[in-house]
């Protein structure tokens, strides 16, 4: 299963009040008082054992490190350009299955092969500009983006406004987004040869002079997919909305409300995400003694060829509704609560929950234990390995489709210098943030996620 992680980062920006332009009657306070550096990284890692590339089953095993720079710059009193740039690497057992038979004498779902495929870059960008109006009450901004990873290719823009009531206590705000994406589709690699060569992609091509086994070990000339065809259309669009209403309540208490409208458009299911059908005959490639114990972790001597890739319906609407609550108890204690309910139109239904603790311990230091609960319902087209029929029209096999609950423990370590005392040419260092997580999910995929922050502001 290839995972982008590219929204794991906590950044640090924010707005500061502080500077004042003085003029003979009026003064102004500066939305920025000077530019803002912050440098984000992070390492994930993960296992399991239900790999959407192998139909369900094999290994999930991930890495990625991934890291970012957002620059804030002030171009006036009023007006904040920020660019954020970011890189992140990753390698897969799963997405290195795309192509399995590059191992040698033992192809199997249980361990990485040794292809291209089994690793990746994301390179990303965005850029985006805010104006705030002379009293600060009504901010605008746009902002564009563009990514791009060896199959794929996404440009995004969008705008939002908020506007700020109550002697700025009470704050709406709507933003919207697009994404153009485009995919470059990769095939599970024994239906990207049978689509070049057809029966005969066992005497030419990449799999050229391999034998095909039938269930019994038995060579066999047998295998055709039928059900697969290359993909035609290759763009993916989303459109989305989001309205936000917080409002301080009392000096301790903060609340705030919102909720999303998403649509996506064009190809959602992923190419080389395999299907096994239990009304079709099986077919393998490797040795034949290894083929009865195809579905044990243990095995390591042969892979089973695909009957299709994965199919998903051209369209999806999305809606989260979600609320937070923060108080503050003292000068040394806060509690951050978070809640999100979700629904879509391919029957998920998902409940998200969090609190967070701040402590802190002195004038610089703060510590925060994290938790989060996490479950959904699974998607009307899912169903797990070799489960789905070759009559239907939608089916997939990725078990982040599927009813689970997740658990994630964490905690978080933050330093503050006021006096940004510590510099680095001609920036003073103003915020360490850290951060680690273990997530744990009810089908046994474990996570672990580490990232760590630091914010400097030029003097």
């Amino acid at each position: 299963m290839k995972i982008k992680i590219v929204a794991l980062f906590i950044l640090l920006s924010g707005t500061v009040f502080s500077q004042e332009k003085t003029t003979s009657t009026t003064f102004k306070k500066r939305v920025l008082e000077s530019t803002e550096v912050d440098f984000l990284a992070s390492y994930y890692n993960q296992d399991g054992s239900r790999s959407a590339v192998s139909g369900g089953l094999g290994s999930e095993k991930l890495t990625d490190i991934a890291s970012n720079i957002v620059i804030a710059m002030p171009l006036n009193d009023d007006d904040i350009l920020t660019i954020d740039l970011g890189l992140s690497a990753y390698t897969s057992a799963s997405s290195s299955n795309i192509n399995p038979y590059d191992s040698g004498a033992k192809p199997t779902p249980w361990q990485a092969s040794s292809g291209a495929s089994k690793s990746d870059q994301l390179v990303s960008a965005v850029a985006s500009y805010s104006h705030s109006n002379d009293s600060r009450n009504f901010i605008w901004n746009a902002d564009a983006s563009f990514s791009n990873e060896y199959d794929y290719t996404s440009v995004g823009f969008g705008g939002g406004i908020a506007r700020l009531f109550n002697e700025k206590n009470t704050e709406l705000s709507l933003k919207v987004n697009a994404y153009l994406d485009q995919w470059r589709p990769i095939y599970p690699k024994e239906l990207e040869e049978y689509s070049k060569y057809g029966s005969n992609f066992t005497n030419q091509g990449y799999l050229g002079g391999i034998t095909v086994l039938d269930q019994n070990g038995q060579a066999t000339n047998g295998y055709s997919p039928s059900a697969f065809k290359t993909i035609s259309a290759v763009s993916r669009n989303s459109f989305s909305a989001s309205f936000g209403f917080s409002q301080v309540v009392t000096k301790k208490l903060q609340f705030s409300v919102f909720f999303d409208v998403l649509q996506q458009q064009g190809l959602l299911s992923t190419p080389y995400h395999r299907m096994y059908f239990a009304d079709k005959a099986n077919f393998y490639i490797g040795q034949a003694q290894s083929i009865s114990n195809y579905e044990n972790a243990s095995n390591t001597g042969v892979y089973k060829l695909a009957d299709d890739i994965e199919r998903l319906p051209d369209s999806r609407f999305k809606l989260p509704i979600g609320a937070r609550l923060n108080y503050y108890i003292n000068e040394r204690f806060i509690v951050r609560t978070y809640y999100r309910f979700y629904s879509d139109n391919w029957n998920i239904q998902s409940h998200t929950a969090s609190i967070e603790l701040p402590v802190k311990l002195s004038d610089k230091f703060t510590i925060f234990p994290m938790y989060r609960y996490y479950k959904q319902t699974a998607s009307k087209y899912y169903a797990p390995y070799e489960t789905h029929l070759s009559t239907e029209t939608f089916y997939t096999s990725d078990a982040d489709l599927a009813a689970f609950f997740a658990n994630q423990y964490g905690f978080g370590v933050n330093y503050t210098d006021i006096f940004t005392a510590a510099k680095l040419w001609r920036f003073g260092l103003k915020n360490i943030d850290f951060r680690f997580n273990h997530y744990q999910r009810s089908d046994k995929l474990n996570a672990n996620i580490a990232t760590v922050a630091f914010k400097f502001i030029m003097q």
